[in-house]
Order: C-alpha cells, then structure tokens, then sequence
C-alpha cells in the first residue's frame, strides 16, 4: 500500500467519531449494566451479612430469655428467625425448655412451625418432634414424619413409633436399618440392639457389635 494511501489524521478521526456514533450507545449501556451488576452484587452481600448478623443478635437475645426462664419472650424470638439455622436452633432449644417446663403440646407446636430449610438440621428436629409426638400418644404422627428419615437417630425414633403401635416387623425394620447407620463404638448402639430384640429380632452378622 502506498503511503498516499494510508488515511490521514482528519479521515481517521471521522472513522472513529462515525463508529462511536453507531456504537457508542451499547458500549455505554455495557458499562452502566456492568456497575450496576457490581453495585447490586455488593448490597446483596451486605445485606446478607447485615442478616446474618441480626440473626446471631436475636438467637443470643433467645438464648438469654430460655436463662431467665421467660418461655414467651423466647417463643418471640423464635418466630422472628423463621428460616435458616438460627431459625432451627432456637425452635430447638426452645422446644427443649417447653418440655422441661412439662409444656409438652407447645414444644410439638413449636417444632412443627418450624421452617424446614436446613438439610444438616432437618433430621434433628424431626427426630425430636418424632419423639415428642410418640410420647405424646401419637405413634401415628411420628410414623408419618419418620417413613423417609435416613440417619440413625431418625430410624431408631421411627422403630420406636411402630413399636409402640404393636407393629414389630415394622420396628425391627427400622431398628435394623438405624443399626447398619450406627458405628460399632457408639455409645447408643446397644440400645438399640435391645430394642430390636424387644420386638422379636436379632443383629444379622453384619450389624452385631
């Protein structure tokens, strides 16, 4: 190419302003939604934590009303953390104090009000209502719960309610399978092998300590 050829400095910057001109608008657009993506990721992140951070205020605010024994300020509480782990942990540890203070009906309550969110707590607190809800007369209730639970805690409690609804084969089924879920060394492993043996069954070779 000859040097006559090549665009002079005035036939360059009409290319630029021309192209600018055509494309300046989506180039513009580009960077505005780029910040605003920044922006709006960084408030969600803060108000994440800000979340989180009240949610540990009101867990403690709890923790100190279960200390002073004052169950209804808890009970408060407790519906302000609906969802999350804080949420799960204070239904928890309110419904423990509800039993100790033979408030029996308002722990199945509190339990079952509880938002199911958390798959690492999720087994615990139904394992516990299940529990309740046999202790309370209502094996049937605590079957319907526990017909899907998969940890130990979850099986024994669920060889429990059909044990106290005269239903053995079922209770053995289910003692056995908490069994395969539980470590030789753990220190509830022999009960439950006493249990699988009140309702007519043996630890299979595999399962026998």
């Amino acid at each position: 190419m000859a040097i006559d050829d090549l665009p002079d400095e005035h036939e360059q910057g009409e290319r630029v302003r021309t192209w600018l001109r055509e494309n300046g608008f989506g180039i513009l657009a580009g960077i505005v939604v780029a910040f605003a993506l920044v922006g709006g990721w960084r408030w969600w992140q803060g108000n994440q934590h800000a979340q989180r951070v009240e949610a540990g205020m009101t867990y403690q605010r709890l923790v100190a009303d279960l200390a002073s024994g004052d169950l209804a300020d808890a009970q408060r509480q407790v519906e302000a953390l609906q969802g999350g782990s804080y949420g799960v942990l204070a239904a928890l540890d309110l419904a423990r104090a509800q039993v100790q203070a033979d408030q029996h009906d308002a722990a199945i309550q509190t339990l079952q009000g509880t938002a199911a969110n958390d798959p690492a707590l999720e087994p615990i607190r139904r394992q516990r209502l299940g529990q309740l809800l046999i202790d309370a007369g209502r094996a049937e209730e605590a079957v319907a719960l526990l017909r899907d639970a998969g940890d130990a805690s979850g099986l024994e409690t669920l060889g429990d309610a059909h044990a106290a609804l005269d239903q053995d084969a079922e209770a053995r089924a289910a003692y056995s399978r908490a069994l395969a879920q539980t470590d030789v060394a753990s220190p509830g492993r022999g009960l439950i092998e006493i249990k699988l043996a009140a309702a007519g069954g043996e630890p299979t070779p595999d399962e026998a300590s």
